[in-house]
């Protein structure tokens, strides 16, 4: 693997690989990664989806080729800038915290002072409690207002010291949501000469088989309420009469702030009842002018406002401020209208409820097929892009169906078994007694199956669904069994973050995890605490999601079959991810367990099993 990288960096090429479990992947593109950036002084890029994934390299597999590799580098991991802080606007934050900031929020503002002049990286990592987001969005660093010129001189700047270790820094860490963020728009990736965030840089994608999800995301519109609400709060909020129109001693735009967030949650109010979420979080709009625009123009008239009261500023600093405001007023502005109009061809278009009550609304589109975006973007000539994972390929070498979806058909394919032994590690159970999903007594014959199977590995066991309310459901169900047998039941989705319910289960001794989507792939439990791996069932895509729905659409409209050509092949690599887990050193031994009699009965159960690890299967 490690001279397949070597040979795409040197050629200027783009390359896919499949790497199985315990190939070691990241060694195999860091080392040589390092060595062609130091010789070509050029800037290796590494993105990962995951921060396991991050922490693996910054803290393991980097320091081991610090070591080893005859030559000295420095990496560096990139955040967000909105994850640092910014001293100057701090201080200016705490001038004007009787006109713009509340009594609670004046508290917070001195604790994060406090804080700053402790904290050695000036991050929300080093933060031991998470600020309040309103004062945050206040006191960190924006790309206008934290500059260069303004905050590049002053060696106390949290984000330019930063800035100055990653432009010296020969690796960069970093994850997709930001590299897409940071990568623009497709027509000005097309516009660069060379490189795609520097002039002489090349990515690296690990995980690269969420490329395709994270790039739809971040590549498409999404107008988010509560952030048009923030902005505009910014400038005046009526509740606590304070923001940056009071300091500008500024009536007329007081007044059209004040009037405009109710004319917001007017029109997301009417956004609302014209949505049905009665299949989820989300719907789908199909046609243009879904809801009346009683918003852009008001929006316009806050623009015009914000320009005249610029003009009037003397302070550069809050000059600054408000022209970032203006500029996310624009970009709203002009978001709002192309999903009204839905002006962004072959975009998917849905509503979606947001915030921690869901009393929130956003627009969203995003391209049905990324593919050719990305082919503009990342797969460009005299640019180098290698993405890998050890999930790619359904069934076929030449890693087809990954290379077409991302848009890298030109990119050279090569994919690498695993090192493991899975015959003598790893044995699979096919239950075929289990009936199906609709039948009345499905519920039940899951329960007794489960059990019997934890019982078999005294625990140490990972069960994964595909549906959060069925398994918060059987957790519900099956908790006085588990209790009863002396076993640690720890369930996603109860309140703790994903790392420490991992911890957890590492760290006590006959524990069972319930686990959805976030469970299936980038999660490490190597050793005894993880020896059974159960899949309730087979992971097709639910096509209630508009955007997998407009998928299987497109593959139709084009004369396709959405079953074949979308659904099998999706779910076989979730398949493979979530067998993935159970496997990860040498020495692991377990059992695979799969609670689906379709992959035995159904013609299509064949690919599912092509796809696997080849090692022992008993069907029951």
């Amino acid at each position: 693997m490690a001279a397949a990288v070597a040979r795409a960096l040197e050629e200027d090429r783009h390359l896919v690989v499949e790497a199985g479990t315990g190939v070691g992947k990241s060694l195999a593109y860091l080392a040589p990664a390092i060595l062609f950036a130091l010789e070509h002084h050029k800037k290796a890029i590494v993105s990962t989806h995951t921060i396991n994934l991050q922490e693996q390299l910054l803290y393991k597999d980097i320091p081991i080729l610090k070591k080893v590799l005859p030559v000295e580098f420095e990496a560096s991991l990139m955040k967000g800038r909105q994850n640092y802080l910014c001293p100057r606007r701090l201080e200016r934050a705490l001038q004007q915290a009787n006109e713009v900031f509340t009594g609670p929020e004046q508290s917070e503002l001195t604790r994060l002072a406090e804080w700053a002049s402790t904290t050695r990286d000036g991050s929300l990592s080093d933060l031991s409690i998470e600020p309040d987001p309103k004062v945050w969005t206040q006191v960190c660093s924006e790309p206008h207002i934290c500059t260069q010129k303004t905050c590049g001189q002053n060696v106390l700047c949290f984000y330019q010291r930063a800035r100055k270790r990653l432009l010296a820094a020969d690796l960069l860490v970093m994850n997709h949501t930001l590299l897409f963020m940071l990568l623009g728009r497709p027509d000005e990736q097309e516009e660069r000469e060379s490189g795609f965030l520097f002039p002489n840089d090349f990515i690296i994608f690990d995980e690269a088989h969420t490329v395709e999800q994270v790039a739809s995301r971040q590549v498409g519109i999404g107008i988010s309420q509560y952030g048009l609400r923030s902005t505009i709060q910014r400038l005046y909020n009526a509740r606590t009469r304070k923001g940056l129109f009071i300091v500008m001693r500024d009536a007329n735009g007081v007044r059209l702030a004040a009037e405009l967030i109710d004319e917001v949650d007017r029109f997301f109010a009417v956004v609302e009842a014209k949505s049905d979420f009665r299949k989820g979080r989300e719907f789908r709009v199909r046609v243009p002018d879904f809801v009346p625009d009683t918003i852009t123009g008001r929006l316009s008239a806050l623009q015009a406002r914000l320009a005249d009261v610029i003009k009037r500023a003397d302070d550069e600093f809050l000059k600054a401020e408000l022209q970032e405001l203006g500029r996310r007023i624009r970009d709203t502005r002009d978001g709002i209208a192309i999903f009204l109009e839905q002006s962004a061809r072959e975009h998917v278009y849905w509503i979606e409820r947001t915030g921690k009550t869901t009393q929130f609304f956003s627009l969203n589109a995003a391209p049905i097929n990324v593919a050719p975006v990305l082919r503009r973007m990342i797969f460009r000539e005299n640019c180098c892009s290698v993405m890998t994972s050890a999930t790619l390929s359904v069934g076929r070498p030449d890693l087809a169906y990954f290379r077409t979806r991302i848009g890298g058909d030109n990119a050279e394919p090569l994919q690498l078994g695993s090192p493991f032994d899975f015959r003598a590690q790893m044995k699979i159970y096919i239950v075929k007694k289990m009936p199906d999903p609709r039948d009345p007594g499905y519920q039940k014959e899951l329960e007794r199956w489960i059990a019997h199977f934890v019982e078999k590995t005294d625990g140490r066991a990972f069960v994964l669904f595909t549906s959060y309310r069925d398994m918060q459901q059987l957790a519900a169900q099956m908790q006085k069994f588990f209790v009863e047998k002396e076993m640690n039941l720890l369930v996603q989705g109860g309140g703790a973050p994903r790392g420490k319910l991992l911890d957890q289960f590492r760290s006590t001794p006959c524990s069972v995890l319930f686990g959805t989507d976030s469970f299936w792939s980038g999660v490490d439990v190597p050793g005894e605490a993880l020896s059974n791996v159960i899949i309730t069932r087979l992971p097709f895509a639910v096509p209630d999601h508009p955007l997998i729905e407009a998928k299987l659409e497109l593959v139709q409209e084009r004369g396709g079959d959405a079953f074949t050509e979308y659904s099998l092949p999706e779910a076989i690599l979730k398949l493979r991810q979530g067998v993935g887990r159970l496997i990860r050193t040498k020495s692991d031994r377990g059992i695979i367990v799969i609670l689906d009699n379709r992959i035995v009965t159904k013609p299509y159960g064949r690919s599912f099993l092509a796809a696997l690890p080849k090692c022992p299967v008993e069907i029951i």
